[in-house]
This record gives C-alpha cells, structure tokens and sequence, in this order.
C-alpha cells in the first residue's frame, strides 16, 4: 500500500470516492468548489492517495487525502477518506503518516473533522486521537448539518 500524489487522472475515481462519503462530508460530487479545491491540491501536489493494488493514476481510489502547507508553521489536513471497502486496513494511517513526514518541525497540525454526535464520524475522531491530535473547539455545523470539532497535533 503506496501513498502517491494524485494527479489529474485521479479525479473521476476521486470524485466516486467522495461520492461513498457525501451523507456524512455534504454534497462534493457536483460542487464546483469541491472540484476546484480538488483541481487546486493536485496541481500543488498536496493531494495524496492510495490506489487499489498500487495501481497506475487513474486507479480506483482505497482511500485520498487533501492537505495544506500554505500557512507552515500550521499545517491543515483539509479532507480524508477511504472507501468503505478499505476501510480497517490501515489506509486512513498510511495517508496521515506520510503528510505527517512532510511536517517542518515545530509545527501545529489541524483537523476539523466530526463531532460526538455523528455515530459514523467517530472512527474518524479516535484515528485522529490515536496518532496525538487532541479536540479542541467545536466550529460550524458541516453542510449535512452535522457537527464539527477541531482537532490539533503539536509537533515539536
């Protein structure tokens, strides 16, 4: 299981990615900003995945990770995600490991991902907690209407 930067032909196996996880993130599929932001980390190379079987660009996706530097020394994971058929398979781990490795140090690493209440989102809070990110404030409701906390790892 490699983490490789996507490129352009992982766009539609991306997109069919988020669309598994829409009735927890909000609709992505047909928002332009999604597409956008998409279109944006990948041509910075700040968009991560791992293929099925390693497989060329273009592959069906296990899972993708989009991830911001712009503001070092805080860093931001803006989305992650694995597929259902992936998931318990280390894929969400592999994906936070490697931009991890790409951290300047001292560094914060944020992370807005779900709330206590979300009985979906919560593998997604303890993965989260178990590689040291610590919840801090809730913030806004996702566009599904669920709610929202922030996370943050201090790296030093």
């Amino acid at each position: 299981m490699v983490v490789q930067r996507a490129v352009e032909e992982d766009i539609t196996p991306w997109l069919n990615l988020a669309s598994e996880v829409e009735y927890l993130f909000g609709p992505m599929v047909d928002d332009p900003k999604f597409l956008l932001a998409l279109q944006k980390n990948i041509s910075r190379g700040s968009a991560f995945c791992i293929r099925e079987n390693d497989g060329l660009p273009g592959s069906r996706l296990m899972g993708g990770l989009l991830f911001s530097s712009s503001s070092a020394p805080v860093y931001k994971i803006g989305w992650l995600a694995v597929a259902s058929r992936s998931r318990q398979k280390g894929v969400a781990t592999a994906l936070i490991k490697h931009v991890l490795s790409l951290v300047q140090r001292p560094a914060e690493v944020t992370v807005t991902t779900f709330g206590n209440d979300i009985a979906d989102g919560l593998p997604a809070r303890n993965l989260y907690i178990q590689h040291g990110f610590i919840p801090e404030e809730k913030v806004s409701n996702g566009p599904e209407g669920g709610s929202r906390q922030r996370f943050r790892l201090v790296l030093r």
